[in-house]
């Protein structure tokens, strides 16, 4: 063992580690206190910024730490709820006179008022910094305004943003409690699929599961925007961007320019999309990179037609909306295609190099062609949706935020200043991940972000809730902390960066309430009560899965004692589907790929007790026979979180056809082919979005739905 990891942590580290909301212990999910070592926590000061080398370099980093509030004329950024006044500080020379003002989002410019309160000035420096207090009134409204200060030839701006105390569920939704199908998008095709569902077989999908089966939304993966060019990840929770969306999802024959493309390239169009459709038909895994080399091809051809005027101005205003955030995404593209993936020189490594700008000048009809991919996917999105409500879903479409973004990704690149270099977001060990968990993912970095007004979060978040009724937030407690592991360590080895969750979360609340969105978070695993909590006094749903729902005493939870303010469900995609989890493959599969740290005999047994307990309160319930089937236990466990009293309920579609391939092993890479399996029935044979609700199976279950909520 390296002297490194049995380093105990001096005080001066402890003392400016836990200044900067970095944890030196935590509670594991074995209810432990495990202590974090003294390299993971000086990693992550090193990526806070601070230096933390010796313990005289963490005393003086400490101070400076107290310093930087007192340097900031206005704070970055000023949360507020609505109805509450609040109080913000303004720091000029000691006796230097200061005038502040406040204007609203909408233009409107508001008094603010000064407290008559001493507060002893400080020296910073070469300077007396004298601290002045101001008032912002409880009458502000909602969203994002700009307070500015000027003293003696200085001025400074930060945000004050004004969110609603809690988003409320809308009445139709709360009165109806509605349920709805959940869903890898990718993985359920259609005959008309270029070898992976995309945007317009989800506008399908929603509306077949209104009208043929009663559901109000559908939950699918991330459609966050993946790499333009080979190898393209499989995981939709790794993606190039948060802040825009897959071309991959693109259904090519939906585009209106289509129709104008001449015939020879007509005929190349349909030739490219033989192949990918004749995978439709197969169990085969997703081929990503065969469907992008089909699909890429064809949508060169269809952005050489022209556009009518109003589809071209149509076009322009999308790009002027999207601004700066869309012509980095776009330069970053277009730059990544043209060296195939490979490394760039290192003058092309920020977006703010000039030798970035000299490119996007010699080639701006490439950057100009993925500005039109993302123009195209969000039209064809927004499709998608109104096809939902058209079909009287009280939802829609459901999607999902994902944890972070692609280390060597667009977002990674444009965002650099604000994510934590040398750091990547995991999770400590647990129950189902023994050997915890690296998601290569670069984490916000709190201090640069809160510096950047949190307009970056802002973005992604807007981005997330544009064109759907609710929105899904993976693994919400990335919100309060994070565990942060630096390049070079096991993933075990890592400490908890805290948030500002109030911020982050006031953000989520105020732009969900302007889209009319409901949020759902993810706030399973190692969650503490009092997060939970938070969650549902802001009016954010939590997430509950029958299969981690206990009783004190261990038991399988009885329905009347879920949580009324979740979605509930029967699994997760990082479960097998059901019909494999009554099997006990989420032992068997994790076993064979060597990730368990227990006895597998032991954890078998365990499961066919935890089975063996369910169906015994099933039974109960009567909601399944003496000696059960599985399609029966699945029937009574949708039942089951039907009779909840959750607001919402996501019924896995997997369950309406038997399926048993698991769609992602967390703790694997290559060992195990995650986000590539296609939806198949438990006989392996592949069904397709046409069949789908005419599938016996399908159609039994449907039935059981309906019985459950009569």
């Amino acid at each position: 063992m390296s002297h490194a990891a049995t380093e105990v942590p001096s005080d001066a580290l402890v003392a400016l580690a836990r200044a900067c909301g970095i944890s030196t212990e935590y509670r594991g999910h074995d209810g432990l206190t495990h202590h974090c070592s003294a390299s993971a926590m000086r990693a992550a000061l090193v990526a806070l910024e601070l230096d933390a080398t010796t313990d005289d370099a963490c005393v003086a980093s400490l101070a400076e730490l107290e310093d930087h509030v007192w340097r900031r004329i206005v704070p970055p950024i000023t949360m507020v709820r609505h109805g509450e006044a609040r109080e913000f500080f303004v720091h000029v020379t000691d006796g230097d006179p200061v005038a502040v003002a406040l204007q609203l989002e909408a233009g409107d410019l508001v008094a603010v008022e000064q407290v008559d309160r001493y507060v002893p000035p400080r020296q910073s420096g070469a300077r007396l910094v004298g601290r002045a207090t101001f008032v912002l009134p409880a009458s502000l409204p909602l969203g994002w305004h700009r307070v500015e200060a000027a003293t003696s030839g200085r001025r400074a701006r930060g945000w004050v943003v004004v969110t609603p105390q809690r988003l409320e569920l809308p009445r139709a939704v709360a009165a109806s409690r509605p349920w709805g199908f959940t869903t890898q998008l990718y993985s359920l095709r259609s005959t008309r699929s270029w070898g992976l569902g995309d945007y317009s077989d989800l506008g399908e999908l929603c509306a077949l599961a209104k009208l043929r089966a009663g559901a109000d939304f559908v939950l699918v993966n991330p459609l966050h925007a993946s790499e333009p060019v080979s190898p393209i990840s499989p995981s939709p929770y790794l993606p190039t961007s948060r802040r825009f969306l897959s071309p991959l999802y693109i259904r090519v024959e939906d585009i209106a320019e289509v129709a104008y493309v001449p015939s020879q390239q007509r005929a190349v169009i349909e030739w490219e999309a033989e192949r990918p459709r004749r995978a439709n038909a197969t169990a085969d895994l997703i081929d990503r990179d065969g469907v992008w080399r089909a699909k890429s091809q064809a949508l060169e051809q269809i952005y050489l037609v022209e556009r009518t005027p109003g589809r071209q101005a149509q076009f322009e205003a999308f790009c002027l909306r999207e601004g700066k955030s869309l012509e980095d995404f776009a330069t970053w593209c277009a730059i990544a295609a043209a060296h195939k993936g490979l490394p760039w020189p290192h003058e092309l490594d920020s977006p703010l190099a000039p030798a970035v700008a000299a490119w996007r000048d010699e080639n701006t009809e490439r950057v100009l062609f993925y500005a039109w991919l993302q123009w195209v996917a969000d039209e064809q999105l927004e499709r998608a949706q109104a096809s939902a409500r058209a079909a009287q879903m009280s939802i829609g479409v459901m999607t999902d935020l994902a944890v972070g973004v692609h280390p060597e990704g667009a977002d990674a690149w444009a965002l650099q200043r604000v994510l934590a270099r040398g750091m990547s977001v995991g999770a400590p060990p647990d129950m189902y991940n023994q050997q915890g968990q690296n998601w290569s993912q670069p984490p916000w970095q709190p201090r640069a972000l809160e510096a950047a007004g949190y307009v970056p979060f802002r973005d992604v978040v807007r981005a997330a809730v544009r064109h759907c009724g609710a929105l899904r937030i993976d693994h919400v407690i990335g919100l309060f902390r994070q565990w942060w592991v630096a390049a070079d360590a096991e993933a075990s080895d890592g400490v908890y960066v805290q948030f500002d969750h109030e911020a982050l979360m006031g953000i989520v609340v105020l732009e969900a309430f302007r889209a009319g969105a409901i949020i759902i978070g993810e706030d399973l695993g190692t969650v503490e009560p009092w997060v939970s909590d938070y969650l549902a006094s802001r009016g954010i749903l939590g997430t509950t899965v029958v299969w981690f729902e206990k009783e004190g005493d261990g038991r399988a939870k009885r329905p009347e004692h879920y949580r009324a303010d979740t979605l509930a469900c029967v699994s997760t995609h990082d479960l097998p589907p059901t019909a494999a989890y009554l099997a006990g493959e989420h032992v068997t599969l994790r076993s064979e790929l060597g990730l368990l740290t227990a006895d597998p005999d032991v954890l078998l047994a365990e499961a066919r007790a935890e089975r063996g307990d369910m169906v015994e309160l099933l039974q109960e319930r009567g909601w399944v026979s003496p000696h059960p089937t599985d399609e029966e236990i699945i029937g009574g466990l949708n039942t089951l979180v039907m009779n909840t009293p959750s607001p919402l309920v996501g019924v896995a579609i997997t369950d309406g056809v038997g399926e048993r391939r698991t769609q992602n092993q967390p703790g694997t890479f290559m060992e195990y082919p995650n986000w590539q399996v296609p939806l198949c029935d438990g006989e392996g044979n592949p069904v397709l979005l046409d069949d789908l609700f005419d599938h016996p199976r399908m159609r039994r279950l449907v039935e059981v739905l309906r019985d459950a909520r009569a």
